[in-house]
């Protein structure tokens, strides 16, 4: 199973290498900060560039990925902002946050307290591991029901961690269908659903466990911390239901890449992308795009339609 990534999430805390400030969360304008640092951590789906120092075949610092984006392409993985960066306006805290790293614990830990910390982790255990079989042989190793059972309990152990860290706000997101995905779709060729639901069944099995994870934490097993989950598997969903409503026409292919569906491989190098970028769910294979993004972020931010047990709004209030 992935872990690796999992354990680098720590470490990153302790170099601050994903540290942002909201000064305005997308929803509020006209208001103040509502906390003093958003830190972040997890896949290509938030990645702001780090992954640009990494030694990986996976990258996205290059056009037309961020054609829509102010500073050009950073290495987002869509074509313009994150879900996020839409969330948030960002601000420089590094100077900040080496001060309080000088040895004045007591400041750092009321520093961190106030922050929210969100984790969007388990897509690529199934989509780069349990469904790849002739790579891996987790899928032989477990049923879908232990394995989820496994990468929870995993996962768990490393939010602890993180609260023994400082973290008291923390936001936990559900893995969306990633058997509606355009690279999915592009290897399924299933009669009765749009989408390969036997991926669906497996994803549901691990979100399950996630809501009863943060269920655990907020009854007092991790005192004087709140945990929200964030259904984007729900949302995702939903979108897809309601895609005309919010002006999508395209919710099975990417707006860029190559093959079936654009679904095969992700964008290339100096690609030409869809013109009507707006009307399209999907940036490439894998990620939504900047419009996607926005509506996202629109209905988690303010609502409970798809957070638990309160919105992210209240939670950046405590």
């Amino acid at each position: 199973m992935e872990r690796k990534g999992c354990n680098e999430m720590l470490c990153l805390v302790t170099f601050v290498l994903m540290c942002f400030t909201a000064m305005a969360w997308s929803q509020r304008p006209q208001q103040g900060s509502q906390v003093p640092c958003f830190f972040i951590f997890g896949d290509s789906l938030v990645d702001n560039g780090n992954n640009n120092r990494m030694v990986t075949l996976a990258r996205a610092n290059y056009r037309p990925y961020g054609i829509d984006f102010p500073l050009g392409t950073t290495g987002r993985f869509t074509n313009g902002r994150t879900y996020v960066d839409a969330l948030v306006n960002f601000a420089n805290t590094v100077q900040e946050m080496r001060r309080l790293f000088r040895g004045d614990n007591n400041a750092l830990s009321s520093y961190l307290s106030k922050c929210i910390f969100y984790s969007g982790m388990g897509s690529n255990d199934y989509l780069n591991n349990y469904f790849m079989p002739n790579f891996y042989t987790t899928s032989s190793d477990y049923d879908t029901k232990a394995y989820a059972a496994v990468l929870v309990q995993d996962y768990a152990r490393q939010l602890t961690q993180l609260y023994g860290l400082g973290a008291r706000k923390v936001i936990v997101t559900a893995v969306g269908p990633i058997g509606c995905i355009p690279y999915q779709l592009a290897r399924y060729h299933g009669n009765s659903s749009r989408c390969n639901e036997k991926i669906n069944r497996a994803i549901v099995l691990f979100n399950s466990g996630l809501r009863k994870m943060v269920d655990s934490f907020n009854s007092g097993v991790l005192q004087g911390a709140k945990f929200v989950y964030l259904d984007s598997y729900k949302s995702s969903n939903d979108l897809y239901l309601k895609a005309a409503s919010y002006g999508f026409e395209v919710i099975d292919k990417g707006c860029c890449g190559v093959g079936r569906n654009n679904g095969q491989i992700t964008c290339l190098p100096l690609q030409q992308p869809c013109e009507d970028r707006g009307k399209y769910l999907f940036w490439d294979a894998f990620h939504p795009t900047e419009e996607a993004n926005n509506v996202f972020a629109n209905a988690s931010f303010g609502s409970q339609s798809y957070t638990y047990p309160i919105n992210i709004q209240q939670l950046a209030s405590l």
